[in-house]
């Protein structure tokens, strides 16, 4: 039996955008457009670097239909790169880059092989004695079951199945092509490059179903190391499987928890420590990160009082540190007063009953509407730049709303807490 490696990666979506970035001040514009693309590069060079056999690439190559034709020259001209180096690659088109989408079209090198979009296909390489299996989408939405019509397994030969697919359902992906573990085993391959969850799960290990994850982050839901997986076969079975990361920029979410810090400056220090962290954890990579607040403290009031100022010195913290650059995505303040507001509204008096009604106010249609109303106002008075880009005010955003909602509920309270009165 032959030994050989070989590459599964899956997710590419070549040319997508990177989300949330751009509007803000010093973010490296033409880093973060490119990313999808240096990151297929790593793969690439890992592919050639590794003397691979070969390389699956298991749906949504593409993000839809190509803008223009630089995607498809792009992606012809790395192929070019391992049709030298005696690399052939296998693709599966996924939801983004169906048949039906992609209206474009440029010739292949010939040491790539798309599978067919109408039924199952089997591809033998004798000089390894491997059979590979696949089908791609015809269309962006397939609800069927591909992986019923793949043919059994080679019982003389090393069985792969390549397949887009969200298995067995997946949160936050699409129900496409579904199927079951006790179905993909039944077929009696050695191994099964999924893909359409951008996540990295090992699925199986009896036989090896796996989903390597897409090769960048493209928002903050996409967080944490990204590439592919390393694939090393020995005497007809799989021998050895390492995940490689490839991105080139990476999504972290920083959660801080403030219940232990008395003041801003000390939630300032843990705000330090905790982007530090982020950045040494990224291996010299840029980091997008969004900042989360949680925890009860006695400097709630001081932080939702400037909510703006905070947010800008962290912004800028985080510009400071050095090394390959931090920005941050979004800052959320999620902390609350402590336990002083809890004992407080629970008692039975006049101002506890306040705070309770404060507290349970609730963005019904009727509230949503007069907030609207307050807010289109205070919007006449922004300066131009606020309302326009990517992401203009809009007073009727129900997201806008609802924080708004929460920050007004939380300067009521803290100014009830603080006032002379209470006392």
């Amino acid at each position: 039996m032959a030994m050989f490696k070989f590459l599964h990666a899956a997710d590419i979506h070549l040319d997508s955008a990177l989300h949330g970035l751009e509007r803000y001040e010093g973010a490296p514009v033409a880093e973060i457009r490119s990313a999808t693309r240096r990151a297929f590069d790593n793969l690439i060079e890992l592919a050639i670097e590794e003397e691979v056999a070969f390389l699956l690439l298991a749906g949504d190559l593409y993000d839809g239909d190509w803008k223009d034709y630089n995607t498809g020259l792009y992606f012809i001209g790395r192929m070019a790169r391992l049709r030298e180096a005696g690399i052939r690659v296998f693709v599966v088109a996924g939801n983004h880059d169906a048949a039906s989408l992609i209206t474009r079209h440029l010739r292949l090198p010939d040491n790539v092989r798309m599978f067919s979009t109408r039924h199952p296909e089997r591809i033998i390489l004798d000089d390894l004695n491997t059979a590979v299996h696949g089908q791609g989408f015809a269309h962006r939405s397939v609800t069927e079951d591909l992986s019923r019509g793949y043919p059994q397994g080679d019982p003389q030969r090393f069985n792969i199945g390549l397949l887009h697919t969200c298995l067995d359902g997946k949160p936050g992906h699409e129900p496409y092509a579904p199927c079951s573990v006790a179905g993909l085993r039944s077929k009696g391959y050695h191994y099964w490059a999924l893909g359409h969850v951008h996540s990295r799960e090992e699925v199986c290990r009896e036989p090896w179903i796996l989903f390597p994850g897409n090769i960048q982050g493209r928002h903050i839901r996409e967080a944490g190391a990204k590439g592919c997986t390393l694939v090393a076969v020995e005497n007809g079975v799989v021998a050895r499987v390492e995940h490689r990361d490839l991105d080139v920029m990476r999504w972290s979410l920083c959660e801080v928890d403030v219940s232990g810090s008395a003041t801003v400056d000390e939630i300032y220090q843990q705000v330090r420590e905790t982007l530090q962290s982020a950045a040494d954890a990224a291996a010299g990579r840029p980091v997008a990160a969004r900042l989360v607040l949680r925890g009860a403290t006695s400097a709630h009031a001081a932080l939702h009082a400037d909510r703006q100022h905070w947010v800008q010195e962290y912004r800028a913290l985080a510009s400071a540190l050095g090394g390959a650059g931090i920005w941050l995505e979004k800052v959320s303040l999620s902390t609350s007063a402590g336990i002083g507001a809890d004992q407080v509204i629970l008692r039975d008096d006049a101002l506890g009953g306040l705070l309770r009604a404060v507290n349970a106010l609730e963005l019904d249609a009727s509230t949503a509407d007069r907030l609207a109303a307050e807010l289109s106002t205070l919007r006449h008075r922004l300066p131009a730049e606020l309302l326009g880009g990517e992401d203009p005010f809009d007073p009727t955003d129900p997201a806008l709303l609802k924080d708004a909602l929460v920050d007004i509920k939380e300067l009521l309270i803290n100014r009830l807490l603080t006032s002379p009165r209470q006392t």
